[in-house]
């Protein structure tokens, strides 16, 4: 039997970024966005343009009413950490809805690009088991836009519609990162989806877009890749100039995504949060350096904790002997998905990184410490 040992004798290690830079970086970003506010951009919870935003939708816990699955809580860069959201999740004046609300009515139009996509999309379109296991949305003009990454099956409407949130949404926690990027780094960012090996359901890509952004043309065209190497791990900067890391795998990488690259690639042990209800559940990995363990349980506080089973988001932090690191994403950690495309976006940040490793309230363990 393999025996875990705590992150301090791990071996894995990293350096913790300057606080203060980063704080040079937020500046730097509102700055930039208060005067880009015509261009599509994320929006936060007070209803401006943002860099970035998290959200954590709360799942509907077994003696709340129907409407607790709505809430979220909130986080960007000038929050501290997470907040209660000031909306609830189907309301477009919430930060997803806000941001997602930008969408519609546009519909086919030459200013803007955009592709949506899901391995579960809304009906009557059906769920797709072979291609990645992948969820997001991505809107730009030719100034920028952003990169919506998020764990929610049917979500959101096609362009032909309006904003709503999925009656099969409501019971479970999901979660969302909005960045705000350049346009030039949607060639990138098309390259990603590529590998991410992603289901569009409704996508236009006109002329003036698609000359300068081949790859995230053949993303909506579900062309695939056809050679080596089988995953693809960029750097991608925010208009504010914050630096995030997207890693995308392809079917063919055939390993799981956390223990079998991203925990050797930070070199760090990984807590991983993901659907624990789905088939062929791979366990906490311990024959490594770098060790993956899956979280079993979340707490806010001590009134707001539910186990994973209640929760399908999909996030991970590392342990606290190499602290910084949150990657949030679309995969889970089981057999059918070593096989399938798919990703997750990392990025360092303390505040960030405390925020998250703060919820694991459990995990699967042989020993007490947390991370």
């Amino acid at each position: 039997m393999v025996t875990c040992l705590p992150p301090l004798f791990s071996g894995c290690q990293a350096q913790e970024g300057s606080d203060i830079l980063k704080m040079l970086l937020w500046l730097l970003a509102s700055l930039f966005i208060k005067t880009s506010s015509a261009a599509i951009s994320c929006f936060g919870d007070d209803g401006q343009p943002v860099d970035w935003f998290i959200v954590y939708k709360l799942p509907k816990l077994p003696d709340q009413e129907s409407s607790a699955g709505m809430k979220y809580m909130y986080q960007d860069g000038a929050s501290g950490g997470w907040v209660p959201g000031k909306s609830i999740i189907n309301d477009t004046e919430s930060a997803v809805g806000k941001t997602v609300n930008q969408l519609y009515g546009r519909e086919n139009t030459e200013d803007v690009a955009y592709v949506l996509y899901n391995d579960q999309p809304p009906p009557p379109e059906t769920s797709n088991f072979i291609r990645g296991h992948t969820k997001g949305f991505v809107l730009l003009d030719k100034t920028q836009g952003f990169w919506l990454v998020h764990s929610t099956p049917h979500f959101p409407p096609p362009a032909d519609q309006k904003y709503g949130w999925p009656t099969s949404g409501l019971h479970n926690g999901q979660s969302f990162l909005c960045v705000t990027y350049p346009y030039n780094q949607f060639k990138d960012v098309g390259t990603q989806l590529m590998y991410n090996t992603i289901t569009p359901y409704s996508t236009n890509i006109p002329d003036v877009f698609s000359s300068d952004l081949p790859n995230l043309k053949a993303a909506a065209e579900e062309k695939p890749v056809d050679t080596p190497p089988w995953n693809s791990q960029v750097a991608l900067t925010s208009v504010g100039g914050k630096t995030f890391t997207s890693f995308s795998k392809n079917a063919n990488f055939g390993d799981d995504l956390y223990s079998g690259w991203i925990a050797p690639t930070l070199k760090s042990d990984l807590y991983v949060q993901f659907w624990l209800n789905s088939r062929g559940i791979l366990p906490s990995n311990c024959s490594q350096t770098c060790h993956t363990f899956n979280i079993m349980s979340i707490g806010f506080n001590q009134s707001l904790n539910f186990s994973s089973h209640l929760d399908h988001s999909k996030w991970c932090v590392t342990g606290s002997a190499t602290p910084g690191w949150t990657c949030i994403g679309d995969m889970n950690r089981n057999l059918g998905e070593m096989h399938r495309g798919g990703g997750t976006v990392c990025l360092k940040d303390t505040t960030i990184w405390k925020s998250f490793s703060a919820l694991v309230s459990d995990y699967k363990q042989n020993w007490s410490t947390r991370p």
